[in-house]
């Protein structure tokens, strides 16, 4: 979707140009708008809403009326700023409640008959590629293969990359349908009592190791190899590792400034897991950065995040604020950036089916 263009208006520099990815995940909607600069590029304007697109899913198997009306909600001020911001090119993302939901295809139609957006419902594999290629840059220096991993609302996915080129190369993945959204509903409530608290953080525990039970064997031979050569190099994305870094610097409310990029050690970020895992849910929505919107949610992400370390036993974390949305832009600017003709063609495809590239 962009802004209309006058017959006798001339496309701006590729410099001049802005460009927008939205990303609609199973618990949040989130925007980016920026302009290349040099190799990176300058973020112009930023929207995330919680929306729980896929709240009751685990149950019904499709997505909520109400759901739907959040996301619908969050998407309408997205659409008004594409438009605001002139935005050149957009690339628009659905990830796994729409992928997992029998009226996902549904909701789509109406997001465009009511937006104008078109989102295109990814694949697992491109969702990982999307985060790979986000955030890969803030992965710490090193030889051999890196563990890259995105904590999402309904899935998560650890992906083995090869760092001697440029961009990172994708040696192997894995996807579970696990996510913050969709294990904490899959477990159901728990009794306010600790024994009850650490049975279900331990049964969350268990359905994330049975999940990635292959990738970790496939990836033994690699993670040796990783330590012989160094050290195990570990980045994470996602609001679990964010906002578990957030309390580690004990910062009173969420800086992005300090946390992206920040490198931490997973002793610590077990440490502050367990330590969430086991207090209440009163307690959770008094802890900085948490609140009463993550509060039901973290335990979840902790878990993940614990099974994670147990699979690419690192001794530091790299947190990255950035993902799908950021690599979204780097492959709509990578094909501007070709000229108006390849950025004209790639528009085509954003606008009607969201496959640009």
């Amino acid at each position: 979707m962009e802004a209309p263009r006058a017959p006798w208006q001339k496309t701006p520099p590729f410099h001049r140009q802005a460009y927008a990815a939205i990303d609609l995940g199973t618990n949040n909607c989130r925007l980016l708008i920026a302009r290349p600069s040099g190799d990176h590029f300058m973020v112009i304007d930023a929207f995330s809403r919680v929306v729980r697109l896929g709240e009751g899913l685990a149950q019904s198997g499709r997505l909520s009326d109400a759901a739907m009306d959040r996301a619908l909600g969050a998407l309408h001020i997205c659409a008004d700023k594409l438009r605001k911001r002139g935005v050149h090119l957009a690339r628009s993302v659905a990830t796994e409640a729409c992928r997992r939901a029998t009226n996902g295809e549904e909701f789509i139609e109406r997001v465009h008959r009511e937006t104008g957006i078109c989102l295109n419902i990814i694949t697992a594999e491109e969702e990982a590629r999307l985060a790979v290629l986000g955030c890969h840059i803030l992965l710490e220096p090193g030889c051999g293969p890196a563990m890259i991993f995105d904590i999402g609302g309904g899935s998560t996915e650890m992906v083995l990359v090869d760092t001697s080129d440029t961009v990172p190369r994708i040696l192997d993945w894995q996807s579970v349908p696990w996510g913050v959204v969709s294990l904490t509903e899959s477990i159901g409530p728990i009794e306010l009592t600790a024994e009850a608290r650490a049975a279900a953080y331990h049964e969350m525990r268990t359905r994330i190791t049975d999940g990635f039970a292959r990738f970790s064997e496939r990836v033994a031979p690699a993670r040796e190899s990783a330590a012989a050569d160094g050290g195990l190099r570990l980045l994470g994305t996602s609001g679990t590792v964010t906002t578990l870094a957030s309390l580690h610097l004990g910062l009173p409310q969420y800086d992005r400034s300090a946390v992206d990029g920040l490198i931490v050690p997973t002793t610590s970020m077990r440490e502050i897991s367990q330590r969430l895992a086991h207090i209440s849910p009163a307690e959770r929505i008094a802890v900085p950065c948490i609140g009463r919107e993550r509060a039901d949610l973290v335990v979840a992400g902790c878990a993940i995040l614990e099974s994670i370390f147990d699979i690419w036993p690192a001794e530091r974390l790299g947190i990255a604020d950035r993902g799908i949305r950021e690599g979204i832009l780097r492959s709509l600017m990578a094909a501007g950036g070709l000229g108006d003709r390849r950025a004209e063609t790639a528009q085509g495809k954003s606008v009607n089916g969201g496959t640009a590239a």
